[in-house]
């Protein structure tokens, strides 16, 4: 494992059993959030890097029984966190590298990220991968439950203007790298950028 997974997973592994109670007003925003996906009974639908899982059941909820669930996430603790809290039952969880994902091309429907593009070492290369596992006219959400002026100011920082998720900069981003994003909110109490994945060359 190199460095910079080395360290994501560090750093989630100590946080990963008081996780949700840390952040215990998200689910609203992730409910929100699936429901914007457009999923449909018997999708299949990844949740890459799904931490604790919060995504999960309102995912299962959507796609039915007939769906497909996957649950990956690079902390075998934050897994065990989900499946603690009872989330294990909506999806097959495993543990996994967005960058290197263990599935065959064009074999989802959608891709849902909650915070995980900030924590890609290569940020094109891990879209890239996400683009090569949906099928064309799959959808990427990448999601946050708060905005990003939010989130700077619960960090103690600012935004600059590089920031990766600030539309001029995800925007070519997500073209670079197969998708076509259609739909851009940055608000305070969420960020979700929504993107079609193209036509391969």
């Amino acid at each position: 494992m190199d460095s910079d997974h080395a360290h994501v997973r560090e750093f989630f592994a100590a946080r990963a059993e008081n996780w949700d109670a840390r952040f215990p007003d998200d689910g609203p925003a992730y409910a929100a959030a699936v429901a914007e996906l457009g999923l449909r009974a018997g999708d299949t639908v990844l949740d890459a890097g799904c931490g604790t899982g919060r995504a999960l059941p309102e995912l299962r909820a959507a796609v039915g029984p007939s769906g497909t669930v996957l649950g990956f996430d690079l902390t075998p603790e934050m897994l065990l966190a989900a499946a603690r809290a009872g989330r294990g039952g909506s999806a097959r969880l495993a543990v996994a590298d967005a960058t290197r994902l263990p599935l065959r091309d064009a074999s989802l429907d959608v891709v849902f990220a909650a915070g995980l593009v900030a924590h890609l070492p290569e940020p094109g290369a891990g879209l890239h991968e996400l683009a090569r596992v949906v099928r064309h006219g799959g959808r990427l959400a990448l999601f946050h439950p708060i905005g990003r002026a939010a989130l700077a100011a619960r960090q103690g920082r600012r935004i600059t203007p590089g920031d990766l998720r600030a539309e001029p900069n995800l925007r070519p981003l997500l073209a670079a790298s197969g998708w076509r994003l259609v739909s851009y909110t940055d608000e305070d109490d969420r960020f979700l950028a929504l993107a079609v994945r193209q036509s391969r060359p």
